[in-house]
């Protein structure tokens, strides 16, 4: 019999069946898991594309990624799935698009929409459907497999600075037969030598009866705007949103003031002769809120019933009525409607209420909304007084008499 080793020895040769039985079994569990891993992925995937993704809610680019790859069944069949199945596959969609959180920016601001709104822009292109399934009426079931096209705007919200763009734009995104650019183009100000293929690829994706649609507040101060959209089409329709002037340049101060502190007073620049109340029009701020002034560019060039002038102060008071407005307008059914809208009393502004499959309502972000420094009140009547014999002439123009100087 072998004397028996030093303490703490162990039998050399258990040692390595030990290392290789463990071995194997990690090989085992890792190979286990991959497995399971493999038939996760394999299920969402067969999930995702288990049926035609159904284009009732006018969604197109969003939609057309969704489905790209994907071979969905023909029309028939697709109007043979129950309402319940077409409901559940669009809330699917919907929810896939607020996943993708859209970077917008205004004139160089920060993301002006908080959270994210589902449907409303994308990318460069944006988005377009953002009402609940239940509101969205059945139209002709469409197979998204790379479907639509890019095309030239049909209307565009052409001013102005100020006045309430950014949430028009917001608001009609809600409705599915609007598509919309997020940022602004400025391609009839800025861009215009880049050319109408450059700007067409900016647009979404749309399909049949759909409208696309792009916001840039500065084309309604710009001389050349008109004759270039004109050339472009002469039958695009155009949106301005006014607003009292005063308070539309003491926004845009705000705003300059926010982003360069060291500016002079509101007072200075307003004045070129403070004594004698000679107001500077060279000022831009100024210069924007002479609304007549600049309409009679746009005159030359489009009918005055091809243009639609809403209100920036009923956009708040009473959105849902220049909503509805704005939809005859564009040819639109009335989708956009009360329920869509509450009053935030701290932002005092209108916000869009939740929608299916969201945890927050939808307002306007930080940038908006500012709080005014206080202005002398001479200061503003003076102003008053200079815009009280242009706003005469907006109101005769327009045939609106838009309540700045009662």
């Amino acid at each position: 019999m072998a004397p028996p080793g030093p303490a703490g020895a162990h039998p050399t040769s258990a040692e390595p069946l030990s290392r290789s039985i463990f071995r194997k079994f990690l090989l085992m569990l890792c190979s286990l898991l991959t497995s399971l891993y493999v038939f996760y992925c394999l299920a969402e995937r067969c999930q995702t594309l288990s049926g035609p993704v159904v284009g009732l809610s006018g969604s197109g680019e969003e939609a057309g990624a969704l489905g790209r790859g994907v071979l969905a069944g023909g029309p028939r069949e697709l109007a043979a799935r129950p309402a319940a199945v077409q409901r559940k596959r669009l809330l699917q969609l919907k929810q896939w698009r607020r996943r993708r959180r859209p970077v917008r920016r205004d004139g160089g601001e920060e993301v002006a929409w908080e959270e994210e709104t589902p449907g409303l822009a994308g990318g460069p292109g944006g988005s377009g459907a953002g009402s609940s399934v239940a509101e969205a009426p059945p139209r002709t079931l469409a197979l998204l497999l790379d479907e639509g096209s890019k095309q030239l705007p049909q209307a565009i919200i052409v001013g102005v600075k100020k006045g309430g763009t950014r949430a028009l734009l917001e608001f009609l995104r809600v409705h599915p037969d609007v598509r919309a650019v997020g940022a602004e183009p400025h391609f009839f100000d800025r861009s215009y030598d880049k050319g109408l293929a450059w700007y067409r690829d900016l647009m979404p994706r749309t399909l049949e009866g759909q409208i696309t649609m792009e916001k840039t507040p500065s084309y309604f101060v710009t001389r050349e705007a008109p004759a270039r959209i004109s050339a472009m089409s002469k039958d695009t329709k155009l949106i301005v949103v006014v607003r009292d002037p005063v308070t539309r340049a003491i926004s845009d101060y705000t705003q300059t003031l926010s982003k360069r502190p060291d500016i002079p007073t509101f007072e200075s620049l307003t004045f070129k002769n403070r004594t004698t109340g000679l107001i500077d029009t060279s000022w831009s701020a100024i210069q924007i809120g002479i609304y007549a002034k600049h309409l009679e560019h746009w005159l030359r060039h489009f009918p005055i019933g091809q243009m639609l002038f809403v209100s920036g102060e009923h956009l708040i008071s009473d959105p849902a009525g220049e909503l509805g407005r704005v939809q005859d307008f564009l040819g639109l059914k009335r989708i956009i409607t009360d329920k869509h809208f509450y009053f935030n009393k701290t932002k005092g502004f209108p916000c869009l209420k939740k929608a299916e499959g969201s945890s927050k309502p939808h307002c306007l972000g930080k940038t908006k909304g500012r709080t005014h420094p206080e202005i002398d009140h001479e200061v503003v009547q003076r102003l008053r007084e200079f815009y009280r014999p242009f706003n005469l002439k907006f109101y005769q123009m327009t045939g609106h008499d838009f309540g700045w100087d009662g």
